[in-house]
């Protein structure tokens, strides 16, 4: 979607995604954390699988906290994110999922017109559905995406940054050392792993030349972002994972006026998330080799899942 539009809808949305609202949330999330991890090493618990203990449950809890989607539905929405997103799937079911997440939203949206909580979905539908400032189509699309993204993308960029730590003990040594060093190293993650793998599709709206090749008006290109991300013109040693670079200027949210809407939410998540699990499992270790984690068939990159121990 272009502007006019784009702009419309996406200002509705902003002011639950600022640093400030998000901020706010750092306190819920820290308790998402713990609560995780607390169940996660009950009694006598020494092995788990880190996806399905903690690195789905946590961004899922935490988005379903910010839009207001009862985390008891957890298992559908997941579900159907999963035929939605699939790159080996078959396209019937993944249409029949997206109407099936459709119709769940659209319903929730409408139930809280009348009875409205604390939570984005309640500010859309008595603010800007109940006024005329968005459809109800419009509301269940955005509402529909950030649930989807919300979840998806740090879900799977979690157990990666896990491992790449894990492959780098003098980093994880240094942030172990010093807690002011994790912001920056969410966003050397975040250059490192790139974990949106289906590319960036535009259209160029006039001729551009580009490394000596002309793209005219009206031809598709696909942005591939982590061939950004490691470019050695712009990042020393790239493929290296430095937790002391100043990696500020990477595109793993993309670029411009489609930059990703809920990057302030990703980088808190991951930062308290890694933190708190580094923090309270000292002794963290793979169980089982990288080459032998099944990869997700998802156009996020990411592993089905991550078998640690921490005895």
């Amino acid at each position: 979607m272009d502007p006019p539009d784009h702009t419309r809808l996406r200002r509705m949305l902003i002011p639950d995604f600022t640093f400030r609202r998000v901020e706010q949330l750092d306190g819920a999330i820290q308790r998402i954390c713990d609560g995780l991890l607390d169940a996660m090493t009950h009694g006598d618990a020494t092995e788990a699988d880190l996806v399905a203990s903690y690195a789905l449950p946590l961004p899922t809890l935490a988005i379903c906290e910010l839009l207001g989607v009862p985390y008891e539905d957890h298992g559908f929405f997941r579900a159907k994110s999963n035929a939605l997103t699939s790159v080996a799937g078959d396209p019937a079911e993944a249409m029949a999922a997206r109407m099936a997440l459709y119709g769940y939203l659209r319903a929730l949206i409408e139930r809280r017109t009348h009875n409205p909580a604390d939570d984005l979905i309640s500010r859309l539908a008595t603010e800007r559905v109940a006024t005329g400032e968005a459809t109800l189509d419009e509301a269940t699309g955005m509402v529909s995406l950030l649930l989807l993204a919300g979840h998806e993308t740090t879900a799977n960029m979690f157990p990666l940054a896990v491992i790449a730590l894990l492959h780098n003990p003098a980093g994880l040594d240094a942030l172990r050392a010093d807690d002011s060093l994790w912001p920056g190293a969410v966003e050397e993650l975040l250059r490192h792993l790139t974990v949106i793998h289906s590319g960036i599709r535009r259209v160029a709206t006039q001729d551009v030349d580009l490394s000596g090749v002309r793209i005219r008006a009206g031809e598709g290109v696909v942005v591939v972002l982590q061939s950004a991300n490691r470019d050695p013109s712009v990042y020393a040693d790239p493929d290296a994972v430095d937790v002391h670079r100043d990696a500020s200027g990477h595109v793993a949210f993309g670029h411009g006026l489609h930059q990703c809407l809920g990057q302030s939410l990703a980088r808190t998540e991951l930062r308290l998330g890694l933190s708190t699990l580094f923090r309270r499992l000292p002794n963290l270790r793979m169980t089982s080799p990288p080459e032998s984690l099944a990869l997700s068939t998802s156009t996020v990159h990411g592993v089905r899942s991550l078998p640690v121990a921490w005895s």
